[in-house]
């Protein structure tokens, strides 16, 4: 106890040697502080500590005794090793934050490295859209505008490029890139029926991708016989509307509570029935 609260007065007392050492983590995964000594520096005594959010002591060595068993929110995923370097496993999106180990040696020096430390969720596969816009009205289309949309859901900080696949390069043009790269522009023809884009999402920790081929989306929307969703919609609306109001207009016309008087065959008159509360009347002769 009184050499943990000499090296906590230490800590306050001398100036504190700032690495910035910066990591990456992935959650579910493990991320390994390490915990360096300069040459001829012999550690007698160790501290680990996290600073942010708040401060926590999360490991101790104390001449040659590791101790993790500290209630910080680490419990349980932290362990010292031997060499010092503290690991911890398995990673959450919360880990995040600066992370300090003071070091003092056999002589009383003593020194402090802090390290930063980035937890990122694992990249999951895209969702590509392809959205296209014809020019001409041959059948293939001569030419065909793509826009092709790239998203990955529930997630953030993450990076989208596109490449042509087969093509030798460092990716494509940026004048055909929108939305930070989440949309790609390009014009096809014929001869580009084969051409295959693939979209890239990644994070300095993992990566993925989807690849389309977008020519099939053109001749998909030039095909015999078949017309687009907006093109059904401006027939159908229209005709559907039409035959709505015919059908109201018939009813109120021709229905049974017209108020018309049919003359029999006889020459007798009867009324018809409008609803079925009222009741027929009786045929009388005629006088």
């Amino acid at each position: 106890m009184w050499s943990l609260q000499s090296l906590l007065l230490w800590k306050a007392l001398l100036p504190m040697a700032v690495t910035g050492t910066q990591l990456q983590g992935q959650v579910g995964g493990s991320v390994l502080l390490m915990a360096e000594r300069p040459p001829g520096f012999q550690v007698r005594e160790a501290i680990w500590r996290s600073l942010w959010p708040s401060e926590e002591l999360l490991a101790t060595f104390f001449r040659g005794s590791l101790e993790t068993l500290y209630h910080s929110r680490f419990l349980g995923r932290v362990q010292l090793h031997s060499n010092l370097s503290l690991e911890l496993q398995p990673l959450m999106s919360g880990d995040s934050g600066n992370f300090s180990v003071l070091l003092v040696d056999t002589e009383g020096r003593a020194q402090t490295q802090t390290l930063q430390l980035k937890v990122y969720d694992a990249v999951p596969r895209p969702v590509v859209q392809v959205f296209i816009t014809k020019t001409g009205d041959a059948q293939p289309p001569k030419t065909c505008q793509v826009f092709l949309s790239c998203w990955a859901p529930n997630v953030s900080d993450v990076t989208y490029s596109w490449r042509q696949e087969g093509h030798i390069g460092f990716g494509l043009e940026p004048q055909g890139l929108f939305m930070d790269g989440q949309v790609l522009r390009v014009s096809l023809g014929p001869g580009d029926k084969g051409v295959a884009y693939s979209c890239i999402v990644s994070n300095p920790v993992s990566w993925d991708l989807v690849t389309v081929t977008p020519w099939e989306s053109c001749l998909r929307g030039a095909a015999p016989g078949k017309s687009s969703y907006k093109d059904v919609l401006l027939v159908a609306v229209p005709i559907s509307l039409f035959l709505v109001l015919a059908g109201l207009f018939s009813v109120w016309h021709y229905g049974p509570c017209s108020g018309r008087s049919p003359v029999s065959t006889a020459g007798k008159k009867k009324k018809e029935v409008c609803a079925d509360d009222v009741a027929p009347e009786t045929e009388n002769p005629l006088v």
